[in-house]
């Protein structure tokens, strides 16, 4: 399907720690504008709070921990309208929440998904990390551990959520969550490379990805949205990821 116009300026949000409740309602928001505006597109980058969400093809049976040691913990459970299954937000873990319009970007939601992981599998290897994307199994994988899950929605042809990467996140939580129903924990950036990994330099690697994958011919970068009111947003976020 060819675009019916060329794209404007990918907006990219670099949004901090963001209350996942408000993250959910912003990007409703954003879907709905895109929806009235298809030469735009939006990335947000963000982190949350300790939090699970289970997609369409998720289950209770992925998190091994009971109720009552769930609400001591703090870790809310969400059920979202997003392909994939349960994965695990935490600090540490980058939410890549891409908002496109994929018909006047003139790509299919088959064709869209292959773009989205080899744009997170590229921010792998630059990142000096062998990963790789295995047909059948959606994510991006390095040695034989998730290390981003994939997973979309779509509303009137326009895709939202996205993907969650692992860069620097404390793995001893991913024992005890079967992210997208696998035994093994999830692994991350860090881990891989043996050594630190700047969040700071992730984020760059993650909206050059995104933008060149479909054709934005420039990017314009924010800290903020009005549709977010200061208490959704940490501030002390960045000077954690410089």
């Amino acid at each position: 399907m060819p675009p019916d116009h060329e794209p404007a300026a990918l907006e990219a949000y670099l949004l901090g720690r963001v209350g996942f409740d408000a993250l959910l309602a912003w990007q409703r928001r954003m879907v709905y504008e895109v929806s009235g505006d298809r030469r735009r597109g939006i990335l947000a980058l963000c982190e949350f709070d300790p939090i699970i969400t289970v997609g369409r093809t998720g289950s209770h049976q992925d998190v091994q921990i009971p109720s009552r040691e769930l609400a001591t913990r703090g870790w809310p459970v969400k059920w979202v309208n997003r392909g994939g299954g349960t994965v695990l937000h935490t600090p540490g873990q980058l939410q890549v929440v891409a908002i496109l319009p994929l018909d006047a970007l003139g790509v299919g939601l088959s064709a869209y998904l292959e773009q989205l992981h080899d744009a997170i599998l590229s921010v792998a290897q630059e990142s000096e990390i062998r990963a790789e994307v295995i047909p059948g199994k959606p994510g991006v994988w390095a040695r034989g551990r998730l290390i981003a899950p994939v997973g979309v929605a779509v509303h009137d042809w326009v895709a939202y959520f996205g993907a969650s990467l692992n860069i620097d996140c404390d793995l001893e939580h991913y024992r005890d969550v079967r992210c997208e129903g696998h035994a093994l924990p999830m692994t991350s950036l860090e881990r891989e490379r043996h050594g630190p990994v700047r969040p700071g330099f992730v984020r760059q690697l993650v909206v050059e990805a995104i933008a060149e994958r479909f054709g934005f011919p420039r990017t314009s970068i924010f800290h903020h949205h009005p549709a977010l009111t200061p208490s959704a947003v940490r501030a002390d976020y960045f000077s954690r990821s410089a």
